[in-house]
């Protein structure tokens, strides 16, 4: 007992333990220093070498746009080194002189107006799409991209509806009459011919000319409304309530009549109104705003048209693509896969000459499209068919196992399509799309060669100007370009981002 006594006192420690080093610090600064950046050799290697490179890029670049640059000047001669003082940086004032024909190109400057305006308009539809929380998505996203793009039109173009009633409701009354009436006028005419041969073809006929009477006198109520729109002083709104009122009568017998259709046609007779507003507050009775032809559209304009109508357009081409190569149909399959192969095979570059120069060679001599709208249904070509695989590549991630169950459940392929399939598909492929989106945008400059001066193109002709002829001119026009592209894809990848966290937090959720 006292050996084991003696035994364990000889672990008693008389004096205390020395203290130990403090554990490194892993938050703050020298935190991130000490893990991120010298936690290695290699590291220490590349931060050094990225530190160098910063040094002989940012800060040169800092000191040329911001420390020597110079910030008033009414012509070049403020922009010289002799007359500053100092080596000269960026030349703002020539920004500045120039900044409108930047953003409107050659627009007229007294209808600039209605530029800022479809900013404006675009900016309040767009907002609310972006946001998560905001309510009546499907309402915004309507008028977003079927209104806007109307009243943009209207509002960039300039123009009315003038001729309007006369030419689209009355021109097809008039078809619709005239090819009625030749039809009873051939069957009276059958009808008495073949009276002649017998008494029995004789009564074929009376009845054929019966026929022939009583579809004449069906047309009188569309005679009259024809000639009611054609006498009236006002055609284009008489068309206007006509074609609402048939629309209207159409949706209410079509969705179930008087007990069912007064959804429908509250929703129709809303939307008529909607329109009618537009048309009398833009003034599109009456001719509207004063014509401004797309060559003298320039700067940010061109490329904000040109870049938002190719993402717009090419979803749904891509869509109808990538669904058309994986159908079952060999015709479909077949078309789709020569679309996508044969646009895929040529430079956008190719695509916008052949759409500007080569295409109205093949058109009637008669019949011309604009400039801008060639260059734009090439350019949504051209994007929808990059779209399409990329599109392809998400349904592909899609397990079969998906539509087998919605099978089961029997819903159809487009319920399948639209509300379980694609959906999943889209959300796989974001980070692909965005950086199609990005790059359409940053394409959008190639229009330039085709005569259409887009932001670049206008900081091209801007340099012409010898009043602003300096050695770092050229410099500043690209820098003052570059934040402006660089902006734009900025914000748009950041929102991408910001999407992809959401749903993967809802998915693990």
């Amino acid at each position: 007992m006292s050996d084991i006594a003696a035994s364990s006192s000889s672990f008693v420690r008389r004096e205390l333990v020395p203290e130990r080093p403090a554990p490194v610090k892993t938050t703050g600064i020298l935190g991130f220093l000490r893990t991120r950046l010298f936690n290695s050799p290699t590291n220490i290697l590349l931060t050094i070498l990225s530190v160098l490179l910063l040094w002989f890029t940012v800060i040169p670049s800092l000191k040329f746009l911001l420390v020597d640059a110079v910030w008033t000047g009414a012509d070049r001669n403020a922009c010289l080194a002799e007359n500053a003082g100092h080596p000269v940086g960026a030349c703002w004032p020539f920004v500045e002189a120039k900044f409108s024909q930047f953003m409107y190109g050659f627009y007229p400057e007294l209808e600039r107006w209605r530029v800022n305006l479809t900013y404006v308009l675009a900016a309040l539809l767009l907002l609310p799409l972006l946001i998560p929380r905001a309510p009546a998505k499907g309402l915004n996203a309507g008028l977003f991209f079927i209104v806007f793009p109307v009243v943009a039109f209207f509002l960039l173009h300039g123009g009315g509806l003038a001729g309007f009633g006369v030419s689209w409701t009355a021109g097809f009354l008039s078809g619709f009459i005239d090819s009625i009436s030749g039809g009873g006028r051939k069957l009276i005419s059958v009808g008495e011919t073949t009276a002649v041969v017998g008494v029995l073809l004789g009564l074929l006929g009376r009845l054929v000319v019966l026929l022939g009477s009583a579809l004449s006198l069906l047309v009188w109520p569309l005679v009259w409304l024809r000639d009611q729109i054609q006498a009236s002083s006002r055609p284009l709104w008489t068309d206007f309530a006509a074609t609402a009122a048939i629309v209207s009568v159409l949706l209410l017998l079509l969705n179930g009549g008087i007990r069912t259709g007064w959804r429908a046609l509250t929703a129709g007779l809303s939307i008529f109104a909607g329109i009618g507003i537009v048309i009398a507050v833009m003034g599109l009775d009456r001719g509207g705003f004063p014509i401004v032809d797309t060559r003298l559209w320039g700067g940010l304009l061109v490329t904000l048209v040109v870049s938002v109508t190719g993402i717009v357009t090419s979803m749904p081409v891509g869509i109808a693509l990538a669904l058309g190569r994986r159908s079952t149909i060999p015709l479909i399959r077949i078309f789709s896969i020569m679309f996508i192969e044969l646009w895929r095979g040529v430079p956008l570059i190719t695509v916008l000459f052949f759409a500007t120069y080569l295409l109205p060679l093949f058109l009637p001599g008669n019949f011309s499209v604009d400039g801008l709208v060639r260059a734009l249904v090439g350019i949504a070509l051209f994007a929808g068919a990059y779209m399409a695989e990329i599109i392809r590549g998400g349904l592909q991630a899609i397990p079969r196992g998906q539509s087998e169950a919605a099978s089961a459940l029997g819903l159809s392929w487009g319920k399948t399509t639209g509300l379980i399939v694609m959906p999943q598909a889209l959300r796989h492929v974001i980070p692909s799309l965005v950086n199609s989106f990005i790059s359409l945008f940053k394409d959008t400059s190639l229009v330039s060669i085709v005569a259409l001066f887009d932001l670049l193109g206008s900081l091209h002709a801007s340099f012409a100007d010898p009043v602003w002829a300096t050695p770092t001119t050229l410099f500043t026009g690209f820098a003052f370009a570059g934040m402006i592209y660089f902006t734009f894809c900025f914000g748009m990848s950041r929102y991408s981002l910001f999407v992809e966290r959401r749903l993967n937090a809802r998915q693990r959720n």
